[in-house]
């Protein structure tokens, strides 16, 4: 009796596995600088040295006018994340003019945060009564849906204790995306290694300061 024997050739492509590991390692590690580079824009906000095109950094107390004066879109006396603080940046955005001096009733509608500071802003916008008093007041910024789009975590700012505030500002934070991300794989014939490459082109800025308010904390 003859039996047949036959055998499943198994192929083991190391260079399929490596490529799709490392292809996803530098995909994060592109989507990781991208993050940093955006971010960047408000860790440099109240730094002299990155000027807009009026001549001030991105957050200052006197942005220039073009008709003569100036306006503000940080805190006059920098401050913590607070009830207080929050209050008054909400006031001082409702006041904001434009280039001719009027009144344009902007609005603050996202909390920006490092992850140090959302335990606070958690208390401050979501608790009906007012937070750390035993006053039995009403929440205001809750009670008036203010800030409607609540608070936002960005895990790459540096600074423990500085807050933003997102306006309705029609042209304020900008990106521009001149080249998409594009990734590429190759061997290489003398060595047998496998190459891989990623290229992608953007910039981030801020066209208009009343896109953004302020405060770098107290410390």
């Amino acid at each position: 009796m003859a039996f047949a024997i036959t055998e499943e050739a198994i192929e083991d492509n190391l260079y399929d596995r490596l490529a799709a590991r490392y292809t996803r390692a530098l995909a994060r590690s592109m989507a990781n600088t991208k993050q940093v580079k955006a971010a960047n824009v408000l860790n440099n906000a109240f730094n002299s040295s990155f000027a807009g095109g009026d001549g001030k950094e991105l957050c200052a107390t006197d942005h220039p006018i073009a008709t003569g004066g100036t306006f503000r879109n940080e805190l006059s006396t920098a401050a913590d994340l607070s009830e207080t603080s929050l209050e008054q940046s909400l006031i001082d955005i409702a006041a904001f003019v434009d280039e001719r001096g009027l009144k344009i009733a902007m609005q603050g509608v996202k909390l920006i945060i490092p992850k140090e500071l959302q335990f606070t802003a958690e208390r401050i916008l979501r608790s009906p009564q007012r937070v750390g008093t035993a006053d039995n007041d009403i929440n205001a910024m809750a009670s008036m849906g203010m800030i409607p789009q609540g608070y936002r975590v960005n895990h790459y700012l540096t600074d423990t204790d500085a807050f933003f505030i997102m306006t309705d500002a029609p042209n304020g934070l900008k990106q521009f995306v001149r080249s998409p991300v594009k990734t590429a794989i190759e061997g290489d014939f003398d060595t047998g290694n496998v190459r891989f490459k990623a290229r992608e082109r953007y910039s981030f800025g801020f066209s208009d300061p009343r896109g953004i308010f302020g405060s770098p904390g107290a410390a």
